[in-house]
């Protein structure tokens, strides 16, 4: 990768790595650090990254590097199954965005991080399971089950309209 296809990276790609890693950790000063140490990561092997899967490996460097704050942190959810009864939500309410960002945290983070990437980004399975470790089966069951799991919890569009 040249200088210039590096400096094209940081313009293009900054902002999509900065709102995906903000949509999980909910913490401006955090996410700009992880971005930052990305593309310095990437600075630092410019010779060996070709500019094609520059994007690739920013994302997967940068929620990898997420992931181990989160455990240094010990704030790693717990990936458990919940029950549809826990993610039900009944009562008219009319702030649509407010009631998706709420179910989103009520997800277990593999289910959130993979519906994200799939249906915010515009990831493929293939680049997702690139990104996460997980296979390509992996990432179709997650994004079901968060998908699952956002339509029993905000049920019926009428009700929430």
């Amino acid at each position: 990768m040249t200088v210039e296809e590096y400096n094209r990276s940081v313009e293009e790609y900054a902002d999509s790595v900065y709102r995906f890693i903000r949509a999980d950790l909910k913490d401006e000063d955090r996410a700009n650090d992880i971005v930052q140490d990305s593309f310095e990561k990437l600075w630092r092997r410019v010779a060996e990254i070709e500019f094609v899967v520059a994007k690739s490996w920013l994302f997967s460097t940068a929620y990898h590097e997420m992931i181990d704050i989160i455990r240094k942190e010990k704030r790693m959810t717990v990936l458990e199954e919940y029950h549809e009864a826990d993610l039900l939500y009944e009562s008219q309410y009319p702030d649509l965005n407010e009631i998706l960002h709420s179910a989103l945290e009520r997800l277990p983070e593999q289910q959130k991080t993979s519906l994200l990437l799939r249906d915010y980004e515009g990831y493929s399975y293939r680049e997702i399971g690139e990104i996460t470790g997980m296979t390509e089966a992996q990432v179709k069951i997650s994004i079901y089950r968060g998908r699952v799991a956002l339509r029993n919890y905000i049920g019926k569009i009428e009700t929430v309209l």
